[in-house]
């Protein structure tokens, strides 16, 4: 009884009293100590926290603490590795991970004694800027897990990795290795992971790899390898990830490789592959990507009814022959577009599909009806059955698609009316059944529609009036409805149109009418082959980004008001419409007298200005004596109240220039604005030092600002400010207002890129120049998406957001909005659009989401402008689109460049070609086809 009441006790005590955690060994204490005195970082501060253990990224062996089991420099911004041997002399560690910093090169003896601990597992070097050959691996015979993806290393691998008999995982993927992929990946063929992708490998791949039997992932893609898929892959029984997308592979898929039973992902797309085998595919595959191949004949009907598949991509091939009748109710994604099916949509493959959500069967040869079936998919988000030569009317089943966000029917041959509840479709984003045979009215429910972002119903048979309810389609960017009999009155239309509006070829008439002199954000105006009359309007003169404007065959008469410089204006068959420069004299047998009359009505004129100006002064004196000093005052604006102002730059230069005072003067002026963007206002605040600074207010009351805490705010913008590279836009400090916050960026005197581009400098920028901003800004992103924590993703790229400090020096700007902006919850256009018009990723329509892959889409799009001289939108036609449709042809590619620039001599020709390539890559219509960041930096800067 009395030990057990002291056995209580003591169980007591340790529950309130814990065991004191063990001291860390002396001899490693002192390394980490030594270490801490090289790094110089605050966090291994042996003055703040004497344990060790304790300190960032340091795991020890809990509860005693007295070796060290762990060691994670991850994003510490190191970049001198002399350091290093040091830590080797902890031999308890399992793992280092010194992934995200800054290293060029790894000493020779920290490979020597690290080496020599049995127990190291783990090895992390990704993420830096490591060149030269692969290092060698004689000894670490207990190391499992090698990461040297995203450095820049080079050179051949073949007995590197020899001694290394444990291995499991093996990363190398994102650098520039050469040669063949390498076969002899450690003694005891254990290898589980091998991610060898964006790499420079050729030759076929070696059949040795599918002799690794514990192989579970396989990434060889976006290489240069060629050759067949070898046969002893089939032997892999424990394969789950087989990519190998963006080489140049041929021949067929070896027969048994989709009957894997483990298999869940097979990527091969962008190949040249020609033949499917004629198998069932395995239960567990759930992801089949062929795409971009040039595989033929039918799709066999076991290919789609895998329990468990979910993505089928089979676009872009030859295949023939009809759409399966039955397909896996688990899909969520088919695309069997641009092939060369034929035959009918059977109308049973979609009746037991729950969980379709994209469906694209578009550029084939489908005839018959749309069947009606389509219409029981209650989670279908985008349906594209574009360019076939379907016949018939649309079915009223559709309007049951209540989650469609993408409609495409556009070049068949439908007929009909368009459903008078199209309404119910509010989900909408992007409605096109252009270029058909519809007739009817536009149903006004189509204003129920309130999310589109692109309508065209051009080229049909539709008649009657414009429903005035389409001036309620807010975020509508494009309305096309020319080529068709519509008539009547032209009624308010969405203020928010951007790319174009096309009322041509219908029947309407009378003056250009007003309800157009809103459309501030229109750039494409075209109003030909009507019957408008009347004088051209000086509103259409004013419209601030319209660039054409398509008046031909009217009955127009009088001269054109003024347009801007650049501005294209078509004004044929308009026989009594002139320009202003050669608008006729006006002629007269008794020139004399009508000049003398002129004349003499001119004069009458001005006296009797004069005398009422006398007039108004007199009685304006007697009425009231107006204090010149209250007038002055109505020119000043005050400047916000500051309630918090802080630095986040370590530079003394800027601490010492800042002052806030001083820059809330000058935003308090609209003549220091120097630039807009979709987001933000720029001023240009001079500080008493004399140094400039662009100051950028973000509307703080805007409920698109999600960071409505001033704390976090804080926090985000003070994390971004600890970025350091030379080709972002880094905010030096802040200041935040009642309803505002103000950033502070270096000042770039060059302005924006769309300036330079596609302004009066335009020829200042030679070759050299648009290659250095190429690779600038590429830098500028690779960075942000090689971020440690997490990317940083940019909601609004395009030439307007990229400064440039000089013509060599562009910088990225705009970098925090991914932290404080919720597009989502704008009431202006931006609730649907991420980014500018030309620049957004096609999948965005129905993802709706800020990725990586449409941050690549951005920047070769950006490219492309480099490219061609021409802007993201031209004559209402998206560039990429226009290079896409261009490219097809190989002898026309010199037809797409800047021929002023690509003129200039053979290299510079053929390094834009190069560049070209890269870009289009970038704009490839599927996220999954784009290369990553890392990948399109390093393919631009071979180009040289």
């Amino acid at each position: 009884m009395k030990s057990s009441i002291y056995g209580i006790s003591f169980f007591f005590l340790f529950c309130i009293f814990p065991l004191v955690s063990g001291q860390l060994a002396s001899n490693q204490s002192n390394t980490m100590i030594t270490v801490s005195h090289q790094l110089a970082n605050s966090s291994w501060n042996v003055e703040k926290e004497q344990n060790p253990c304790l300190w960032e990224g340091v795991t020890c062996n809990a509860p005693h603490n007295d070796s060290i089991l762990s060691l994670s420099l991850s994003g510490f911004g190191l970049s001198n590795s002399s350091f290093l041997p040091l830590l080797c002399q902890i031999n308890s560690l399992q793992s280092l991970d010194f992934s995200s910093n800054l290293f060029n090169s790894i000493p020779v003896e920290f490979f020597n004694t690290c080496g020599e601990i049995d127990g190291l597992k783990s090895l992390n070097f990704s993420k830096n800027k490591l060149v030269g050959s692969l290092p060698t691996f004689q000894k670490f015979a207990g190391l499992e897990s090698l990461d040297l993806s995203f450095n820049a290393l080079n050179g051949s691998i073949d007995s590197q990795l020899n001694g290394l008999s444990a291995l499991k995982s093996l990363n190398l993927s994102c650098n520039n290795f050469t040669g063949s992929v390498p076969s002899r990946l450690g003694k005891s063929r254990v290898l589980e992971q091998l991610e060898l992708s964006m790499n420079r490998f050729t030759g076929e791949i070696a059949s040795e790899i599918g002799e690794h039997g514990n192989l579970i992932k396989i990434d060889l893609s976006e290489n240069y390898l060629n050759g067949f898929i070898p046969e002893s892959f089939v032997n892999l029984t424990k394969l789950e990830t087989l990519i190998l997308s963006s080489n140049q592979l041929h021949g067929e898929i070896p027969a048994g490789l989709l009957g894997i039973t483990t298999l869940q992902r097979f990527s091969a797309n962008q190949n040249n592959f020609v033949g499917l085998p004629s198998i069932t595919t395995s239960m567990s595959l759930k992801i089949l990507d062929l795409s971009y191949n040039k595989i033929a004949g039918r799709i066999l009907p076991q290919l789609l009814l895998g329990s468990n598949l979910q993505t089928v991509d089979l676009s872009y091939n030859m295949l023939t022959g009809p759409v399966p009748v039955n397909i896996s109710s688990s899909l969520v994604r088919l695309r069997l577009g641009s092939n060369n099916l034929s035959g009918q949509i059977p109308s049973t493959s979609f009746v037991s599909s729950p969980n379709l959500t994209y469906l694209e069967l578009d550029n084939n040869s489908l005839t018959g009806t749309i069947p009606p079936q389509i219409g029981s998919n209650p989670k279908l988000a985008l349906l594209n059955l574009a360019q076939n030569k379907l016949n018939g009317t649309l079915p009223d089943e559709l309007l049951n698609l209540t989650q469609l966000e993408v409609l495409k029917l556009q070049l068949n041959k439908l007929s009909g009316e368009i459903p008078n509840q199209i309404g119910r479709l509010n989900m909408l984003s992007v409605l096109n059944i252009s270029w058909n045979s519809l007739n009817g009215i536009i149903p006004p429910s189509i204003s129920n529609c309130g999310k589109l972002i692109n309508l065209n119903l051009q080229n049909n048979g539709l008649t009657g009036l414009i429903p005035d309810a389409i001036g309620n389609l807010k975020f509508l960017l494009e309305l096309r409805l020319g080529e068709n009999k519509l008539h009547g009155r032209i009624p308010d239309m969405p203020q928010k149109l951007q790319i174009s509006l096309n009322l041509s070829f219908n029947n309407f008439d009378g003056p250009i009418p007003k309800t157009l002199s809103e459309l501030n954000d229109l750039e494409v105006l075209d109003l030909s082959n009507n019957s408008f009359s009347g004088e051209v309007p000086d509103f259409l003169g004013t419209l601030s980004s319209l660039s054409q404007l398509v008046l031909s065959n009217n009955q127009l008469y009088g001269v054109l008001p003024q347009f801007k410089r650049n501005f294209s204006v078509y004004i044929d068959g308009n026989p009594q419409l002139h320009r202003p420069q050669d608008h006729p004299p006006v002629l007269s047998k008794k020139g004399k007298s009508v000049g003398v009359t002129i004349v003499i009505t001119f004069a009458a004129a001005v006296l009797a200005v004069v005398v009422v100006a006398i007039v108004f002064l007199l009685i304006s004196r007697r009425l009231s004596k107006v204090n010149e000093e209250q007038l002055q005052s109505l020119e000043v604006f005050s400047p916000p109240r500051v309630i918090q102002g802080n630095m986040l730059t370590a530079n003394g230069v800027h601490r010492s220039n800042i002052d806030f005072t001083k820059a809330m003067e000058a935003v308090a002026s609209p003549a220091n604005i120097v630039l807009k963007t979709r987001f933000s206002t720029y001023y240009k605040a001079m500080m008493p030092s004399g140094a400039s600074y662009y100051v950028k207010k973000l509307n703080w009351s805007d409920k698109i600002f999600q960071l409505g805490s001033p704390d976090k705010f804080e926090q985000e913008i003070e994390a971004l400010g600890k970025l350091s590279n030379s080709n972002i836009m880094i905010p030096l400090a802040y200041v935040l207002t009642v309803d505002s916050a103000y950033l502070f960026y270096e000042f770039s005197p060059k302005g924006t890129l769309y300036d330079i581009l596609h302004g009066s400098l335009k020829s200042s920028l030679d070759w050299a120049s648009r290659y250095s901003i190429a690779v600038g800004v590429a830098q500028g992103l690779a960075f942000l998406h090689g971020c440690t924590s997490s990317p940083i993703l940019l909601i609004d790229l395009s030439s307007r957001s990229i400064v440039l400090k000089s013509l060599k020096e562009p910088q990225v700007g705009d970098i925090e909005l991914c932290k404080v902006i919720d597009p989502s919850k704008s009431n202006g256009s931006l609730s649907t659009v991420a980014g500018s018009v030309g620049y957004i990723p096609p999948e965005y329509a129905y993802t709706m989401r800020v990725t990586m892959a449409g941050n690549v889409y951005s920047f070769g799009v950006v490219l492309l402008e480099l490219l061609t001289g021409k802007a993201a939108v031209s004559e209402g036609t998206e560039l990429a689109k226009w290079v896409l449709s261009n490219s097809v042809r190989p002898n026309k590619l010199d037809h797409i460049l800047d021929f002023s620039i690509s003129r200039t001599s053979l290299v510079v020709r053929n390094q834009m070609l190069a560049v070209l390539k890269v870009a289009l890559a970038c704009v490839s219509v599927t996220p999954e086809s784009r290369p990553k960041m890392k990948s399109v930096l390093r393919m631009i800067l071979n180009v040289r």
